[in-house]
């Protein structure tokens, strides 16, 4: 039996158990749309393209030719509903195909205070409208791609074409869906951990599997290749990884993936020195831009600083 003609004896179910008020639904009307609405939420996209780039980073690892191709996008239509049909289009997968939102596309092209640099000052809930208007349209090509099927299948039936009708079927039943991961900058988190919280609670909501957070100061953030980027300490930057994953945990995203970046051999100051207590944290990284000279602790003077290194 069939995923959709299963569908259709799930309505068919239902409308007999409400009586004749019910005689006019038609059960495979309901489950085409059923079927044309595959994703409810954001969060059921989130647990769907987070299950597919765990699956995809396993077999990386296993086999590095098996890498992944990541389009940029900053519209639903224009962008990214068309590119990834025509991808679709080619092989009739997405297989290893993602988005990346990034936060320097989304400050250039979809800020209200018009045309902005990579700087955070784009409005903080523009990433997260992004990813919901991206998956409306993507979900949108998947309707409209089953809709031509569900015409040529009425067409087959008319025409009593049993063999065509088998093969929409199948074809229906093994649609392979638009929708597929985006991985969304997050930039420094747009404040503390707490705000870097929220917004990840948003992001994810709309659904995005995989957030992109970087360890500047939130209101010094620069672009990645320019000058004057400022730092936080390892323990700052810790606790929004967690606030991270503390979003995607009390979501029911339990896989949500984050990637951590570090800006700190390219920076140029840090938002203070970085001292660290576990054994082997040393903080070479965050200090290796100080100009520093080997002392005698017992040379010190008033408003000296010291600390160990290596």
């Amino acid at each position: 039996m069939s995923n959709y003609q299963s569908a259709i004896e799930a309505v068919q179910a239902i409308k007999a158990k409400a009586g004749s008020s019910w005689d006019p639904i038609n059960p495979e009307s309901i489950a085409r749309m059923r079927t044309q609405n595959k994703f409810k939420t954001g969060l059921e996209i989130a647990q769907y393209t987070a299950d597919i780039m765990r699956a995809d980073m396993a077999a990386f690892d296993a086999d590095k030719s098996k890498y992944t191709q990541s389009l940029g996008c900053w519209h639903g239509f224009v962008g990214q509903q068309k590119m990834i049909s025509i991808k679709k289009h080619f092989n009739g997968q997405t297989e290893r195909r993602y988005l990346y939102l990034s936060g320097w596309m989304v400050a250039a092209l979809r800020s209200e205070f018009g045309p902005l640099p990579d700087q955070s000052m784009h409005e903080k809930t523009s990433v997260a409208s992004l990813v919901e208007e991206l998956y409306t349209f993507l979900r949108q090509a998947d309707a409209r791609e089953l809709g031509g099927l569900f015409r040529e299948l009425d067409a087959a039936r008319a025409a009593d074409d049993q063999a065509k009708v088998a093969d929409i079927q199948n074809q229906i039943d093994n649609h392979v869906t638009h929708v597929v991961p985006i991985v969304a900058d997050i930039d420094a988190g747009f404040g503390n951990a707490e705000a870097t919280y929220l917004m990840a609670k948003q992001m994810i909501e709309a659904g995005a599997c995989a957030l992109q957070i970087e360890n500047q100061v939130a209101d010094e953030k620069q672009c990645g290749h320019q000058d004057g980027k400022v730092t936080v300490p390892h323990a700052d930057f810790h606790a929004k990884i967690r606030a991270l994953r503390h979003a995607f945990l009390e979501l029911g995203i339990d896989n949500g993936l984050i990637v951590a970046r570090t800006d700190s051999e390219g920076a140029g100051l840090t938002k203070e020195i970085a001292v660290v207590k576990e054994p082997g944290d040393s903080g070479d990284i965050y200090n290796s831009y100080l100009d520093v000279e080997e002392i005698d602790v017992a040379d010190m003077g008033e408003g000296d600083v010291v600390f160990n290194r290596g």
